[in-house]
């Protein structure tokens, strides 16, 4: 069973419930409790930063949205919408265990050539990595800060 840990974002407070053997937390997004996993911690971690911090609205939050690659079926972890229900941000998720590489990176942009989105944003909690993505050039440039949605992203 995992134990949660502290990880490199504010702190909140997360409804948790224990059923014998497994921890599940409870998802504001989805509306349901979830097993909590190392990538789920993360997860709803970052989505409450997002909300809390960043201000973006609960509703422009998409999670675990299906998308196809390559004709494979996979799953982004963070998608988040502007005004119009354009696609802007996507956000990747890993454990706290997992060293974000370049590897990390470039399966996020994999899931991009899908979305499409300004902002690619890797994390696993204790670091976190947001480039912005230029697609007329075919290039990106690592950001120090994901903007926040007043910024009218």
């Amino acid at each position: 069973m995992f134990k949660p840990i502290k990880l490199n974002l504010p702190q909140y407070p997360f409804r948790l419930k224990q059923e014998d053997d497994t921890l599940s937390i409870f998802d504001e997004i989805r509306k349901k409790f979830l097993v909590l996993t190392p990538e789920e911690w993360v997860r709803q971690h970052f989505v409450q930063f997002l909300i809390r911090e960043k201000g973006y609205p609960r509703s422009l939050v998409k999670l675990e949205g299906g998308l196809k690659l390559n004709s494979r079926q996979k799953r982004s972890d963070i998608l988040l919408f502007n005004n119009s229900g354009e696609k802007v941000v996507l956000v990747e998720c890993k454990a706290p265990a997992i060293k974000i590489s370049q590897e990390t990176f470039d399966q996020a942009a994999r899931y991009n050539f899908v979305y499409r989105v300004q902002y690619l944003v890797v994390t696993n909690g204790l670091e976190h990595f947001c480039a912005e993505i230029d697609f007329g050039n075919e290039q990106y440039k690592f950001l120090s800060d994901l903007p926040a949605y007043s910024s009218g992203i």
